[in-house]
């Protein structure tokens, strides 16, 4: 028997058709990081439909057994596969790439995964969490280097990107929206980068900001737990006041200090 076949039917206790064996061919590539084709490629190979892995609907059975190797035997492993789906797995950023191409720019998918080192025309970045103050900010200051997390947009290849850029050397810090959600975004991004990139957004910095351009909001003051000891006591900070603030309101108060972080 398949051993991804056996593992999966001991731990789920479910029991697989003949046509589940297909995958082994994809599985045993993953084992070797052997460069895979677009999913619905793989797909087609093994004689099933283009959206056989995409779609629950069309094969069930075949689509939870993928989902679940994939999700829980591969879970640690970085999958060498070509991705078809552009949308939503890019990187965005401003004067931080060197590039004759105007900014900002957008890396896709197949251009993150074929940079082995990345030429980089700053020192020092600022990753603003949303996409309109993003644009905003490089409106108003051309030349600073940004670099865009688009909310809550955690894609793989934004990790790794970023991830490659911090270990290039560039050193960067954080300002997001100053409410639960909010919190919980900045900590997940600290966990991927390090916990040292609140040197603006401080915990005696937005506490400060609370005061002054809180708005009430009770669903987005929630009481929040996160790793990070500085967003545990703005999470607090959010929490006792009852207030968020929302990164738009804060736009005059971010040009200077942002300007004195990227000269210092």
């Amino acid at each position: 028997m398949s051993k991804y076949i056996e593992v999966y039917q001991r731990q789920t206790g479910k029991v697989l058709s003949g046509d589940a064996k297909l995958l082994d061919s994809i599985f045993k590539k993953i084992d070797t990081n052997q460069l895979l084709p677009p999913l619905g490629q793989q797909a087609v190979d093994l004689g099933f439909t283009a959206h056989t892995f995409n779609d629950s609907k069309v094969l069930p059975e075949i689509y939870h057994y993928y989902h679940w190797i994939i999700n829980n035997y591969f879970a640690d492993k970085t999958i060498n596969e070509l991705n078809a789906n552009l949308i939503g797995n890019s990187f965005v950023s401003a004067n931080i790439i060197g590039t004759d191409l105007p900014q900002p720019i957008t890396l896709n998918s197949w251009q993150i995964n074929q940079l082995e080192t990345v030429k980089i025309i700053n020192n020092k970045a600022v990753i603003v969490e949303n996409n309109g103050v993003f644009i905003w900010l490089h409106q108003l200051h051309p030349n600073w280097p940004l670099i865009n997390q688009s909310g809550n947009n955690f894609n793989r290849y934004y990790n790794l990107f970023l991830k490659k850029l911090v270990g290039q050397g560039l050193k960067v810090t954080y300002l997001g929206d100053l409410d639960s959600e909010g919190i919980k975004i900045a900590n997940h991004l600290s966990s991927l980068i390090g916990e040292h990139i609140f040197e603006l957004q401080n915990s005696d910095q937005a506490f400060d900001w609370l005061v002054r351009y809180g708005k009430l909001d009770a669903n987005r003051s929630k009481a929040v737990n996160v790793v990070n000891p500085i967003l545990q006591r703005e999470a607090d900070s959010i929490h006792t006041l009852g207030r968020f603030v929302e990164q738009e309101q804060l736009i005059q108060e971010y040009e200077p200090i942002v300007e004195q972080w990227l000269n210092e």
